[in-house]
């Protein structure tokens, strides 16, 4: 176990103290009327979901304004369902930019919205810290830094945590794509060539979301030979794909998943995972019993917020930007806040195996897997992978 793991009780206390408004502020301002709006733009209807990001951030601000907010000011925390939908995307940036006056926005999880809305964040100075970075647009804009690791990375390791860890030969990746994200997905396994100097022995882009059946996609893959698939689908789209093997009898496959299938609900659902289903969780394994997820599990239980990587990713954007908020002096602005974040000093948190700034990339991920029969994640690493390492 690392040295930043060994240091969990002091972080998590440091962690309570932000929660509770209790820590010291450091001289931060922003006087004692008013509200701080801070918005987001999620896809909480449509192909693909993600609404634990936001319920996450927002079970944290409500935690911060009952403990007293900021000198007296509330967190006024409003999130939007962009539907999947382009054009619902870019009206929902505006309203919180435009009209609500947002200072930042925090806790995004969208299918779309950061490669739409990049460009307009740019032209308004105001930042945003997702909790789920999902397109290409979210890794891309000097406005916008994500508190996770995103697909593009975790695609990366989880072919190299197959390759180079597992001994797999014959890994086929099959691609769910929405937007233009098909050239960054071919640079992550592009990055995993040349960090291993292999190469996929079979790539479909064609994969759906939200298919009623797979059973097509599988029976291709098994027909060019793959020993294991490396695929990027969100949690009830790869339950259909692993039910769809089940259904061929494919059971000797291993599965080469990212964080979007890593919950609970998906353990239970699946009882054949064939060769042993792996994931590079992007957050530490909240299944393992630890200290280091109590509290953001003790929130998510008090607000009945599903258990998943998507609510830590959350937890953390807004966990985050309270504390950045507590550093500045003077009144809380959109430009004041957005310095604050440029200028941020990296915050260190055991939940995640990079430290935080914004504009940087998370690059790790803590292996898992989900074996036949157990309906159970189990970590199979004493530390976190990191890309090249």
């Amino acid at each position: 176990m690392n040295k930043r793991v060994a240091g969990t009780a002091a972080l998590i206390a440091v962690a309570a103290l932000i929660l509770s408004g209790c820590a010291d502020d450091g001289g931060s301002g922003g006087g004692g009327g008013g509200s701080i709006v801070v918005g987001s733009v999620n896809t909480i209807s449509g192909p693909a979901t993600f609404p634990e990001a936001s319920q996450a951030a927002a079970a944290v601000f409500d935690a911060f304004n009952e403990a007293g907010g900021l000198n007296g000011q509330k967190i006024d925390y409003k999130s939007l369902d962009d539907k999947g939908d382009p054009a619902t995307a870019t009206a929902s940036a505006r309203e919180l930019v435009g009209s609500d006056g947002a200072v930042a926005l925090v806790g995004s999880a969208s299918l779309i919205e950061c490669e739409i809305n990049a460009k307009y964040y740019e032209q308004e100075s105001i930042l945003s810290i997702p909790g789920i970075g999902v397109d290409t647009g979210c890794f891309d804009s000097k406005n916008i830094s994500p508190a996770n690791v995103g697909p593009f990375n975790d695609m990366t390791l989880t072919l190299q945590y197959g390759s180079e860890v597992l001994g797999l030969d014959d890994i086929c990746v099959l691609l769910e794509i929405a937007g233009s994200t098909r050239p960054t997905y071919q640079a992550a396994i592009d990055k995993w060539t040349e960090i291993t100097g292999k190469k996929p022995k079979y790539v479909d882009d064609t994969v759906p979301y939200g298919a009623s059946d797979y059973t097509p996609y599988i029976v291709k893959a098994r027909e060019q030979g793959c020993k294991a698939l490396a695929i990027n689908p969100v949690e009830p789209d790869a339950i259909g794909q692993v039910k769809a093997a089940n259904a061929q009898g494919w059971d000797d496959v291993t599965w080469l998943y990212l964080t979007s299938v890593y919950s609970e609900n998906f353990a239970k659902a699946v009882d054949n995972a064939g060769a042993g289903i792996y994931v590079p969780a992007e957050f530490y394994p909240f299944t393992d019993d630890n200290d280091i997820n109590k509290d953001w599990r003790a929130l998510m239980e008090k607000n009945d917020i599903p258990l998943t990587s998507f609510s830590q990713g959350g937890y953390l954007a807004a966990t985050y930007f309270i504390e950045v908020l507590k550093s500045i002096k003077g009144d809380i602005t959109r430009e004041s806040v957005s310095t604050a974040l440029q200028d941020m000093k990296a915050i260190d948190n055991p939940m995640v195996g990079t430290p935080y700034a914004f504009g940087t990339q998370n690059t790790a991920g803590w292996p898992i897997i989900l074996k036949s029969g157990t309906n159970a994640w189990e970590k199979v690493a004493d530390d976190w992978l990191r890309i090249g390492e």
